[in-house]
């Protein structure tokens, strides 16, 4: 019998940190000897072929969120600790989650948009005060915050990846403890 999965799913808006909190949460769980799949809302846009801009209104998005959901699913079915970091900022995704995903933990990035315009790590947000792009999440694509996230990282300066990975940790060891 597979043992059950789980999946850690790391959400907020561009230039946030969910690729680097999740890195470090990768590099943390492989250290306990836990067999880790690493999926990103970056990698996965190319995988799902979005890169013809097809997935920019609030249905496409929603849409390939959930698509994202089911990879979860699908993964973590067979025994595997999933850790997704993605946008995906829409209720009938955390709610979706929820319901399907066995020992679904949620981490919130909230990052304030004068600090996410300061580190736009993409360029993104430039480009946006530009004109040069449209349809970005949080500005011109409305979100929904999650409503019952398991952790919400409200931004902190000075307040390190290893003190969120650590924070991440013990809140999973608790599910885990918990049966989740």
């Amino acid at each position: 019998m597979t043992k059950a999965g789980r999946t850690i799913w790391i959400t907020g808006l561009s230039g946030a940190g969910k690729s680097t909190l999740a890195a470090g949460v990768v590099a943390r769980l492989q250290g306990f000897g836990e067999t880790v799949v690493r999926l990103d809302g970056d990698e996965l846009r190319e995988v799902f072929d979005t890169a013809s801009g097809a997935y920019h209104g609030r249905d496409s998005r929603l849409a390939l969120a959930l698509q994202y959901s089911r990879l979860c699913r699908l993964i973590s079915s067979q025994g595997l600790t999933v850790v997704i970091a993605t946008i995906s900022l829409f209720k009938e995704v955390h709610a979706w989650n929820r319901i399907n995903l066995p020992g679904y933990l949620e981490i919130y990035l909230k990052v304030p948009m004068e600090e996410l315009r300061r580190r736009d790590p993409k360029g993104i947000y430039r480009r946006f005060d530009a004109g040069v792009i449209t349809a970005v999440a949080g500005l011109d694509v409305p979100i929904d915050e999650p409503q019952s996230p398991d952790w919400v990282a409200e931004f902190a300066p000075g307040y390190s990846t290893d003190a969120m990975v650590d924070k991440v940790m013990d809140i999973f060891k608790s599910k885990r403890d918990l049966g989740f």
